[in-house]
């Protein structure tokens, strides 16, 4: 569990997070979602340690992260997996060696171990060993993703952090995606928190979802709350998409 307290962020004077507190669960798809320029990506990211907040606190299993020593906030970089909004492969290494280079900064483990750990974790994400030694150029973008999602689970992390996972994906692959990160939480157990805008992801693997407008926690809930949460701001943000007003539309007919 991630229990995140009165967190406070500014830049040059101005507020970009406002006093949010929320709890990412274990075992959970938990979601952060809002518009561009929310604040989502700053959470996101002060959560990591990627950047310091002005005040409040993260607890990591009630390890606070800002009161961490330098070999203890390492350990708890080893625990986590990182899965970028580009998938961020070296595009200078294979696949495979993509996805062993976690492995080749943190474990001890002799080379044939570490080969073997990462063809494991290329096979629980469905790509085949015909696609070991390409490049990223040489596959399509949801292989790359896949990829990225092997070399996030290489050490088998207990904390999985994704940055738009389903950024320039097609419909289809991004459902396959979604799906693939919801199954790998429950297999794992692992507390993972993913920023989105996609409400596709929302609906299907959103188990706890956190809104944010303005730097500002303005709902939270389950995904069945969704649609229905007499928030207005929440509504508006969901609402954009056609899809949805249809259901709701249709929900709210069935209603009457």
């Amino acid at each position: 569990m991630i229990e995140v307290k009165n967190l406070i962020k500014s830049f040059d004077g101005r507020n970009v997070l406002h006093d949010i507190s929320t709890i990412f669960e274990t075992g959970k798809t938990n979601l952060i979602i809002g518009r561009s320029g929310s604040g989502k990506t700053v959470l996101l990211k002060n959560v990591i340690g990627l950047m310091l907040p002005d005040a409040g606190e993260i607890l990591f299993d009630d390890r606070n992260l800002l009161n961490m020593s330098k070999k203890e906030t390492l350990a708890l970089r080893r625990e986590m997996g990182l899965l970028f909004q580009g998938s961020a492969l070296f595009d200078s290494m294979t696949v495979l060696e993509n996805v062993m280079f976690p492995l080749d900064m943190f474990s001890n483990d002799a080379i044939r171990e570490r080969k073997n750990r990462a063809m494991t974790c290329l096979e629980r994400v469905a790509l085949s060993n015909d696609t070991y030694n390409l490049f990223p150029s040489e596959i399509s973008g949801g292989m790359m993703k896949r990829a990225a999602i092997a070399r996030a689970i290489v050490l088998q992390p207990k904390y999985l952090f994704c940055d738009e996972p389903n950024s320039g994906l097609d419909p289809k692959t991004s459902l396959i995606i979604d799906e693939l990160i919801h199954s790998i939480t429950k297999e794992y157990g692992m507390t993972t928190v993913i920023n989105t805008h996609d409400m596709n992801s929302v609906m299907n693997i959103g188990e706890t979802i956190i809104f944010i407008k303005e730097g500002m926690k303005e709902w939270g809930g389950a995904k069945e709350q969704v649609i229905n949460s007499n928030n207005k701001a929440l509504e508006e943000f969901i609402f954009a998409s056609d899809l949805l007003r249809k259901a709701k539309e249709m929900e709210d007919g069935k209603e009457k």
